[in-house]
């Protein structure tokens, strides 16, 4: 009897050392494939977020053509604030937009929301304009991009730093240094690249962007503020009473917005319009836990609506990114 005990010991410590490992093992490949499922979620969260925020951007893109050929039709050929495009989507569960049967209801699937809005990208100040095809600074605009910047509180030098930055950017390509021409910026935010720092664009988001062409600021969107720098020597009164004058009917023509200012001002044709061919599209899809944000540049030239920009946020709810 006694000589056996070791030997029994011996087993039973084996025994345990098996089931320990056995364990092991076996939590190993639990969490190995719990990992996978959630892996295989989120990423099919991620591409139904992705198709869904997609379908939204076509059916902005529906909108803004049935636009143009209604306005065709009736022969209105401005783009104001009272037409369908620029009433934003409030926040709202995605099944409501879907064909509820059976199988597929409100209490079904996921619990997904959408939001989102159409900006006239023309309703702000379109630094693009600041210089000429030659890349030399355009006296005038540079003059109005300051007062905007000072209706901002930007510093005193915002646009000339920001005319000396689009002058490098966009000038002849017999301007280019050693390491060859210098990066374009494509939005606003990229002229941090210039050495423009982040509170002053930040300060002129608003009512400031960057766009592809020159564009002219359309009088029928633009705030008051974007107003005063379009029409030089107009002042914050003058403004809100165009505000006020397009609500009551929109402009159909730069000589509807000459008409109700002094004599001795003038709203240039090329810096000041009544319609606008550039728009911002933003969707917001909340799924479960995760948010998806995208921001769309879209332009429209008569029935073509063309995505020239297309940026997406992946957040979480909660902050984490």
């Amino acid at each position: 009897m006694t000589r056996r005990s070791p030997q029994r010991g011996a087993a039973l410590l084996l025994a345990m050392m098996i089931v320990a490992l056995i364990t092991t093992v076996a939590a190993g490949m639990v969490w190995m494939q719990t990992r996978a499922v959630s892996i295989e979620a989120a990423e099919r969260a991620r591409a139904q977020s992705a198709w869904i925020l997609s379908g939204a951007l076509d059916w902005a893109r529906l909108i803004l053509r049935e636009d143009q050929r209604g306005s065709r039709q009736r022969g209105n050929v401005y783009d104001a604030l009272t037409e369908p495009w620029a009433t934003p989507l409030a926040e709202a569960r995605l099944s409501t937009f879907l064909a509820a049967d059976k199988d597929n209801n409100a209490d079904s699937g996921p619990e997904a929301f959408i939001s989102g809005s159409i900006v006239d990208a023309q309703s702000r100040f379109n630094i693009r304009g600041i210089i000429d095809p030659a890349g030399k600074v355009i006296a005038v605009q540079a003059a109005a991009l300051q007062r905007l910047a000072n209706l901002a509180g930007a510093p005193g030098d915002t646009a000339q730093r920001i005319a000396d930055a689009m002058s490098r950017s966009w000038g002849p390509t017999g301007d280019e240094g050693p390491r060859g021409p210098p990066l374009r910026p494509l939005q606003l935010s990229d002229l941090a690249w210039q050495g423009i720092d982040k509170a002053t664009l930040q300060r002129l988001e608003p009512w400031v962007d960057l766009l592809p062409l020159p564009t002219p600021v359309n009088a029928n969107t633009a705030p008051r503020e974007v107003l005063v720098a379009a029409i030089d020597g107009l002042d914050m009164g003058s403004a809100e009473r165009l505000v006020q004058a397009r609500l009551r009917k929109p402009f159909e023509s730069v000589a509807d917005i000459q008409a109700l200012l002094p004599q001795s001002l003038r709203a240039e044709g090329g810096r000041v319009g009544v319609s606008s061919a550039w728009f911002i599209v933003a969707g917001r899809l909340r799924l479960e836990d995760r948010v998806l944000e995208e921001r769309s540049l879209l332009q429209r030239d008569n029935d073509k609506v063309t995505v020239r920009r297309r940026e997406r946020v992946n957040l979480r709810i909660g902050g984490l990114g």
